[in-house]
């Protein structure tokens, strides 16, 4: 009667069948800056005592089912880890079976790791409540626990806490961003509430920052909001933007579009910006890994009273909503490094005929801020006026005429 393999020989029958790197490899890689994922393929109370930075936590239980969730790349490099290099060389095993052709384990797992004195994170732990007020998000691959620990570890800057601000800060608060700053120095007027859904008939008359720290307060306990009640100039807009990851920009004047997007290519700064103006509204995202700014599209304002203001030709309010849910939603895809952002592309929408539109724009070289060159390299405070940030139709834009040319 023949005897089966024990665990050890098959252990060691499956660790010649597969390649293996040390942990020193691994981190000389990670430090390269190799395209290399990382997977740890241990069990939670394992991952929350400490892990790899940057790595993706599918335990071995759940291989199978979760990793083309994470990576569908059949020939994506993958580095996977355990304790100690046991689990990690079956996942290996496993994952070529599923036809990976790229993957590793990682002899001596995340023990050696430690033992090396490499550095580790610590994951967040989520409170009881948050796991359920979360868990929609977490139940997406491309969110996990991961990318909503990231969210609520982030921090967001609104310019304005009106129409675009008021649907933009509620669904980054509903998402679990853990800080909201707001900049804005108005007061709650009654011919806001047909589009700032922040507020309310009660909060006549109050600061937009203050009502939008209440709304958010009790909508989202998590969120931490950070009023920032005065007008943005030269002199404090580096300040206030320092601290944050993005700018979502809603504010109605060029000044501010203008000074938000020099100080936002000054400060390396994504800023995801939209525009409204009676039936149309825009949505694109400047400055974001080498994408264009607001100066490559309309390099320098227009003379004051030649554009129309959305308090002289009106704005339908459910518009607000559209665009300031779609600039949340940009915000939330950069902050999670996840899906194809709005960069170097102009999404038009047209609420009376619900059609959308994309028009591609590309960083002008000649820009003067973010160009090759640039000619403006400190901030300028322009005369204050109102007016839309955007032609009525394309065919009235000489300078997005060109710029498609």
């Amino acid at each position: 009667m023949s005897k089966g393999k024990s665990g050890r020989q098959y252990l060691e029958e499956v660790k010649t069948q597969i390649p293996e790197i040390t942990v020193h490899d691994l981190r000389e890689q990670l430090q390269r800056g190799n395209p290399l994922r990382v997977l740890d393929v241990r069990e939670r109370d394992e991952w929350e005592q400490g892990h790899v930075p940057g790595a993706k936590f599918i335990p071995r239980g759940h291989l199978e089912m979760q990793v083309e969730g994470w990576e569908a790349e059949r020939e994506a490099p993958i580095a996977v880890y355990c304790a100690g290099g046991v689990r990690s060389a079956f996942a290996v095993k496993t994952l070529h079976e599923m036809g990976y052709r790229n993957v590793v384990s990682v002899e001596g797992g995340f023990g050696a790791w430690k033992s090396a004195g490499y550095r580790f994170d610590t994951p967040f732990r989520f409170s009881d409540t948050q796991k359920i007020r979360y868990s929609r998000h977490t139940l997406l691959p491309e969110v996990g626990e991961a990318g909503q620990a990231r969210l609520l570890q982030s921090k967001v800057l609104l310019i304005g806490a009106g129409g675009l601000g008021s649907p933009a800060a509620l669904y980054l608060a509903a998402a679990g961003v853990g800080t909201l700053g707001i900049v804005d120095f108005d007061v709650v007027d009654l011919s806001n509430l047909q589009r700032q859904i922040l507020h309310n008939e009660e909060r006549v008359g109050v600061s937009k920052v203050d009502s939008a720290r209440e709304t958010i307060r009790k909508l989202n306990p998590d969120v931490r909001v950070i009023g920032h009640d005065e007008p943005l100039n030269s002199e404090n807009v580096m300040r206030i933007i320092a601290h944050y990851d993005i700018i979502v920009n809603g504010c109605d004047n060029f000044p501010t579009r203008y000074l938000i997007n020099d100080a936002a290519v000054m400060a390396g700064k994504p800023l995801v910006d939209g525009s409204i103006f009676q039936f149309e509204g825009q949505i694109t995202v400047y400055n974001h890994e080498g994408g264009p700014c607001y100066r490559c599209l309309y390099p320098a304002p227009p003379p004051p009273g030649e554009v129309p203001s959305c308090a002289e030709g009106g704005v339908l309010g459910v518009l607000a909503g559209v665009i300031g849910s779609l600039q949340a939603l940009e915000a939330i895809k950069i902050l999670l490094g996840t899906g194809e952002i709005l960069s170097g592309r102009l999404l038009l929408f047209d609420a009376l005929a619900t059609d959308f539109r994309e028009v591609r724009i590309r960083r002008n070289q000649q820009c003067p801020v973010c160009g090759d060159a640039p000619t403006i390299t400190e901030l300028v405070d322009y005369e204050q006026f109102c007016g839309s940030p955007f032609p009525r139709s394309l065919d009235e834009s000489e300078e997005l005429a060109v710029l498609l040319a």
